[in-house]
């Protein structure tokens, strides 16, 4: 495994596994298979409805909790609730989060970070950050800030590469971390030649060869599946690594084409969406 340092010391791994649209039951096995299985970085969210879940695979794993780095996000229903934070702690069964990220930029975000900041200096939650902001919205946090956020959450992928945002990140150092590293699945992207020439190179699968990109770009990544194979081998990264032409070449593919564009219309939409979090099982 390789690790990035976050600005406020704690270690992170480069690559974990999602839980973004598992239902409880396939969170829960799925944890349990990736931990068992060399992760040890595992995201989740309030918006997922599978935190008890996560928390009861981490615990089943049989791991001490200081071997997992266990990363969620507080949606933005609750950012003015001032037990936002307990109650997400309580959901998972857990001490404490390793990072806990606003998000949405939607509603009053400026009030929830203010609760991550307090929950970090009580001990509850050991780094705080961001999902979803731009370079502005982020720089509207670090004006206010009492704690510098440690990350940023976002849509990174050889077809959407955002070096403007990675350098302004990296200028403030702030992480960056890919949730769709494989492009949501586009056959576009994962069967572009220079993955499947470089795949045949270094007998790896295309989607590896794009997961070892994002780690050498200095992305951490966090591919979601519930398929036993596809989570051992999106942990399969750490065997190889691509040359600097090699780098430049996926660089060159970049397109600045996203899966996913927010609204007006849709933060407002989450602000007013309550998951059901306290009904999950």
């Amino acid at each position: 495994m390789e690790y990035a340092v976050l600005n406020n010391g704690e270690k992170m791994p480069m690559a974990g596994i999602g839980t973004f649209l598992l239902e409880p039951d396939d969170a829960e096995t799925s944890v349990l298979f990736a931990l068992k299985n060399g992760y040890r970085l595992i995201d989740t969210a309030n918006a997922y409805v599978n935190e008890k879940a996560v928390g009861r695979g981490m615990k089943k794993s049989g791991l001490v909790r200081e071997e997992i780095f266990l990363e969620t996000k507080i949606w933005p229903s609750f950012y003015e609730q001032s037990d936002a934070v307990d109650k997400t702690v309580k959901r998972l069964d857990m001490d404490y989060i390793d990072l806990l990220l606003i998000h949405q930029p939607a509603g009053n975000y400026i009030a929830g970070y203010r609760q991550m900041e307090k929950a970090y200096k009580e001990g509850k939650v050991r780094a705080i950050g961001l999902s979803n902001f731009s370079i502005s919205q982020v720089q509207e946090i670090l004006n206010v800030c009492e704690v510098k956020p440690t990350v940023l959450q976002t849509e990174v992928h050889p077809y959407f590469q955002e070096q403007e945002l990675k350098a302004f990140l990296k200028k403030e150092g702030i992480v960056i971390q890919a949730w769709y590293p494989l492009g949501h699945g586009d056959k576009a992207l994962l069967q572009e030649p220079v993955f499947s020439a470089l795949a045949e190179k270094y007998n790896k699968s295309n989607a590896q060869i794009i997961l070892r990109w994002h780690i050498q770009a200095g992305n951490v990544v966090i591919p979601g599946s519930k398929n036993p194979d596809h989570i051992k081998a999106n942990l399969d990264l750490f065997d190889f690594a691509l040359t600097d032409a090699e780098m430049a070449e996926i660089a060159a593919i970049n397109k600045n084409i996203r899966y996913y564009t927010s609204t007006p219309e849709m933060l407002e939409g989450y602000v007013r969406r309550v998951p059901p979090v306290d009904d999950q099982k």
